[in-house]
């Protein structure tokens, strides 16, 4: 593994094994490309590839959309997403990745939430 690699993949084992609700992780580059991912053994997924490839997309470009306001409320920490069958979760890295996770509907977000910002605070804010 690059050391690039190594770093991802430790960011994303802490966040699979933070909650047994945690389905899939992606990081993801501003470009919309996965660098790095991976989904809870025994998990079926919700939506197809190539919708899966269109879902992180559009959450990419809304992210990254959002820095045009920073200025004046402040940069982004997490945004949330609830549907009938699944949470996704978003949070940017840095300027140029985000994160990118869904989870089970049963999560307690707020506390995920909470946990999410600690992991990513001691791998990417520390720097």
């Amino acid at each position: 593994m690059m050391p690039e690699d190594k770093k991802f993949y430790s960011f994303y084992n802490s966040i699979m094994n933070i909650d047994e609700k945690v389905r899939y992780v992606a990081i993801i580059q501003k470009s919309g490309n996965v660098v790095f991912e991976g989904q809870k053994e025994g998990i079926k997924n919700c939506i197809s590839d190539k919708n899966q490839i269109k879902t992180i997309k559009h959450v990419c470009d809304v992210w990254f959309l959002r820095d045009q306001f920073s200025e004046e409320i402040g940069m982004g920490k997490f945004a949330m997403a609830e549907y009938e069958k699944i949470i996704r979760f978003s949070f940017p890295i840095n300027p140029n990745f985000f994160l990118f996770i869904t989870t089970e509907k049963e999560i307690d977000s707020c506390e995920f939430v909470d946990n999410i910002l600690k992991i990513k605070e001691s791998h990417y804010d520390r720097c």
